[in-house]
């Protein structure tokens, strides 16, 4: 399979290594000093097994690469709409579309039911260059559960972590799926077939909404936040808020926040990825965190305070970290 790979942070350069090595074609969208390296060594995965290169085509252009089997985007989210601008000539008339990103996605609500059907998220398509570059019916929503570091340029470190939920975003048959579920089970991932993948995102979006901004407003681990009660009843309220979402639009909830904590406990002193993205000086995923869940709240009518505030705590702390004076969003 031909595969591109639009995005070279961690997440992009393991499954571009790990494809790699399993024998698909990768062709990877780079820049800077990650280009340099993929072009002169491949790309780098070390694991606790061991360290193994694979060869990539790389560059910065898109119009090098050809028309792809399968183009994976794993970007940012507020990246995903000029990326996905960007990527146009890797994608042919039945190029399939898998976004590997967290939070929730442009399409989210595009097989909802009642008055939310089909409603478009303005907080991560704001002028819709998702919905137009990225037909939804050769989408394949995707939910990672791994964690990985970039050690330096296309030198990626395995951390934990190795399963890939996937499953059609709507009106892409089970066969196509499953033809991507292979290629990522023969590449070694722990790769699953949803029948509904929109409940797997709004899952893990229920577990790390909180964990995620909380730990990058504060600099605390996991076990820190968890250790305060007030901080961890904070979280838990801001989790009641979108268990009553998901069962709004069919995702339901079945845990408590308390379960969803003592998995998070397991974890020990844990950085989040948005913490990591903070203290390197990165942009922070607010839109696909926290602003599209409250925009479904907003469309289903449910009150959200407890997210509203972390919402705005965060547009505060983003705008103080750009140097704006507008923290509005």
């Amino acid at each position: 399979m031909k595969i591109g790979i639009v995005g070279a942070g961690s997440i992009g350069l393991w499954l571009a290594g790990r494809l790699a090595s399993a024998g698909s074609t990768i062709s990877v969208l780079a820049r800077g000093e990650t280009l340099k390296t993929l072009v002169q060594s491949g790309v780098t995965v070390i694991t606790a097994e061991g360290t193994r290169s694979a060869g990539v085509s790389a560059s910065d252009r898109p119009a090098d690469f050809e028309h792809q089997d399968l183009v994976i985007f794993a970007v940012k989210g507020q990246d995903l709409p000029n990326a996905a601008e960007a990527a146009q000539p890797m994608i042919g008339p039945s190029t399939l579309l898998l976004p590997a990103m967290n939070g929730v996605p442009w399409w989210f609500l595009k097989s909802a039911k009642g008055n939310l059907a089909a409603q478009p998220l303005r907080s991560v398509d704001p002028d819709g260059k998702c919905e137009k570059a990225l037909p939804t019916e050769r989408v394949i929503g995707g939910v990672v559960h791994a964690s990985c570091s970039v050690e330096r340029p296309g030198v990626v470190r395995h951390v934990m972590g190795n399963g890939i939920i996937i499953g059609a975003a709507g009106g892409l048959g089970a066969t196509a799926v499953t033809g991507v579920q292979n290629v990522l089970a023969t590449a070694g991932f722990d790769a699953s077939h949803a029948e509904d993948i929109r409940y797997d995102i709004w899952y893990k979006l229920w577990g790390n909404m909180t964990m995620n901004p909380i730990s990058a407003l504060t600099g605390a681990s996991c076990d820190l936040i968890l250790d305060d009660p007030d901080a961890r009843a904070f979280a838990s309220a801001i989790m009641d808020e979108a268990a009553a979402v998901g069962a709004a639009i069919g995702c339901p909830i079945t845990q408590s926040p308390d379960d969803r904590h003592d998995i998070t406990r397991q974890l020990g002193a844990f950085k989040t990825s948005m913490l990591q993205d903070a203290e390197a000086g990165r942009p922070l995923e607010i839109g696909a965190l926290l602003e599209a869940p409250r925009e479904i709240a907003q469309l289903a009518g449910i009150a959200t305070p407890a997210l509203d505030d972390l919402l705005g705590l965060m547009r505060v702390f983003s705008a103080a970290r750009t140097g704006r004076t507008d923290a509005q969003g």
